[in-house]
């Protein structure tokens, strides 16, 4: 399994088409050995063989990915809140998850003109260098810091925090204030602001963040925003996953929330044979995102 994942792991945004001799160059396994395992991920349609005999990833992830707990929920949650920021913000506003050392963006939104910004749906960052990561990073378990804390970091430019002590003081600044303003971290003319996104109890899930000019402008406005945004988002989560039995709770339990149609379809889907399928519970989103321990730090 390890080795059709670093298949996989061979593309990403800059290399979305590849050959095989590529494919095995850029995974470390040898050509006879990729050759066999492409294959095998080309039969199931995780990548497709195209005409000039290049091969991309295929449609069935994004399928498969799809039925997510994670992406029914977090995803569908935040996204209408996000467009809000994004309306008053108007240059890029992104969800980050922690998944290992790195922020993972699963949601983006841009502008043709906005500021320069390092970030696509689906890539990473390094925790240190981004305002989402120092948020997440903040609130992950403790071992987990110290982890990152010991391990070698990457400096992107003059301003990303390097040293561990330093790495200190700014994550119980954003345990303490409640949001991270990164001023150049990861490119010198972009400005990252962050806040925390908590689940139904209580621990951070996510980050929503802007990445806006790197100027003298007061980010408090921002700041406000984004806050407002999280608290959406989080009060939203706490009401998708209610109980069924819950008073307070709408037919069909906790997949009314995370799905935006119209009435008439949501009503059919509660009804029809395919949601007499439990619905996921908060669980299904923190097995997919990383297990964050509650309580502060």
């Amino acid at each position: 399994m390890s080795r059709h994942l670093a298949i996989l792991d061979a593309f990403d945004a800059d290399a979305a088409f590849l050959t095989l001799s590529q494919i095995a160059r850029r995974s470390g396994i040898p050509i006879s050995t990729a050759h066999r395992l492409v294959a095998e991920l080309e039969e199931h349609r995780f990548i497709e063989r195209l005409d000039d005999r290049t091969f991309r990833l295929g449609v069935r992830l994004w399928e498969l990915a799809a039925r997510t707990p994670g992406a029914l929920g977090l995803r569908e949650v935040a996204l209408p809140h996000m467009q809000q920021v994004h309306a008053s913000v108007r240059q890029h506003t992104q969800l980050g998850v922690l998944s290992g050392s790195e922020v993972l963006f699963v949601e983006r939104l841009s502008m043709k003109d906005a500021v320069v910004n390092a970030t696509l749906v689906g890539g990473r960052l390094a925790l240190h260098a981004s305002a989402s990561g120092l948020v997440l990073l903040a609130h992950a378990p403790l071992d987990a810091q110290e982890a990152y804390l010991s391990s070698e970091r990457e400096r992107f430019t003059a301003s990303t925090p390097h040293d561990s002590a330093a790495l200190r003081l700014l994550l119980a600044k954003a345990r303490h204030d409640g949001f991270v303003v990164a001023d150049g971290y990861i490119h010198v003319d972009a400005r990252g602001i962050a806040v925390p996104v908590r689940g139904p109890e209580g621990a951070v899930v996510a980050a929503v963040a802007v990445v806006v000019p790197n100027d003298e402008t007061d980010p408090a406005s921002i700041i406000s925003i984004l806050r407002k945004a999280a608290e959406r988002i989080s009060a939203e989560l706490r009401a998708a996953y209610l109980a069924p039995d819950d008073p307070g709770a709408e037919p069909g339990g906790g997949f009314r929330p995370l799905v935006h149609s119209s009435t008439k379809s949501m009503e059919y889907l509660v009804s029809s044979r395919a949601m007499q399928r439990p619905v996921p519970a908060m669980g299904g989103i923190r097995a997919e995102l990383p297990p964050i321990k509650r309580g502060s730090l």
